[in-house]
């Protein structure tokens, strides 16, 4: 692809064989305005399902977005494809010869496998179109499929890399090292921001899980606290509820069970103060407060690990979703 066509408002999804022509039109009204051809364009939509797309608002828009071009139109991009979000997200990663950067929009409905999320990244680094999922699969894993807002997905989800490698660098196993090392950072950077911006959030909580039999079992474990209702309300209260994480970590299912979890081998922190070990509360009473809340659960079984970001559940959550309309 060259080009993307991107539509916030309406998600173009369940609407059918007019939907898909619409989205196929989209496309052509792009490549007519740039010069190239449909099957380089790529259309992203993302907002209420079921309603089909504004064509001619569209047709109108594409005209003046090509006519608009320019090298320094990222942040007013960013701000365009906003829904409920309530601040522009993008993020930019320079190495020596190249640079990585990205935006993203994303705010409810965030969650692995399907998310109202969508990413584009671009860079002038040298790759093929063969190469590109070699070195985005594993970076999305360990970036937007490690974040969660409301547990909740949707029906539009995307992450785009390009790359037109005017850089002209040469590549070395030492340039492409570096260059997934930028990726990474970029799409770790969006990945936080769009948890920072869940709707209504006020804080972020960082969860890390070790200790696990296997790391498949430390991500269950991981995503079952980020997810957990009890969880990020005691958050939202900033209240360091260690039976609530220990009650999400014991449900989580792995391997059509449960994770492994013994409560005598358990040790569990919040902002480096240990609320919970050998089997007993500490005593400890943690002071949460600021931004972040750091959680660290260490499960004593074996060498498994993984981390996971989450938002608190507020008041503002339940407002936003009880008024937003289909």
């Amino acid at each position: 692809p060259q080009a993307v066509v991107i539509n916030a408002g309406v998600a173009n999804a369940a609407t059918g064989a007019g939907g898909e022509a619409d989205a196929e039109q989209t496309a052509a009204a792009a490549a007519a305005a740039l010069g190239l051809s449909a099957d380089e364009i790529v259309v992203m939509s993302t907002g209420v399902i079921g309603t089909r797309l504004p064509m001619e608002k569209l047709r109108t828009g594409v005209v003046a977005a090509a006519a608009a071009l320019s090298s320094g139109g990222g942040d007013e991009a960013a701000t365009a494809i906003m829904t409920t979000d309530s601040f522009p997200k993008s993020a930019i990663a320079a190495r020596d010869g190249f640079t990585v950067g990205g935006m993203a929009k994303g705010a409810g409905m965030i969650h692995p496998c399907l998310a109202t999320m969508l990413v584009v990244v671009t860079t002038d680094y040298p790759l093929v179109a063969a190469e590109v999922d070699g070195f985005l699969r594993p970076v999305v894993d360990a970036t937007f499929n490690r974040i969660s807002v409301d547990g909740d997905t949707s029906t539009n989800d995307a992450v785009l890399l390009l790359a037109n490698g005017a850089s002209g660098l040469e590549r070395s196993a030492e340039t492409d090292a570096s260059f997934a090392e930028a990726l990474h950072e970029v799409c770790a950077d969006l990945a936080r921001k769009l948890v920072a911006d869940g709707e209504g959030a006020t804080v972020v909580l960082e969860i890390g899980v070790t200790g696990a039999a296997t790391d498949a079992e430390a991500e269950a474990i991981a995503r079952r606290i980020a997810t957990s209702p009890l969880v990020k309300t005691a958050a939202f209260g900033r209240d360091p509820n260690w039976g609530r994480v220990l009650g999400a970590a014991g449900s989580a299912p792995c391997n059509g069970g449960f994770a492994q979890l013994d409560p005598e081998k358990v040790s569990l922190a919040f902002d480096g103060v240990a609320v919970y070990a050998a089997g007993a509360p500490t005593g400890e009473k943690p002071v949460l407060e600021g931004a972040a809340c750091r959680v660290d659960l260490d499960l004593g079984l074996g060498s498994g690990a993984a981390s996971y970001l989450a938002s608190d559940l507020t008041y503002d959550y339940v407002r936003i979703n009880a008024e937003y309309t289909t």
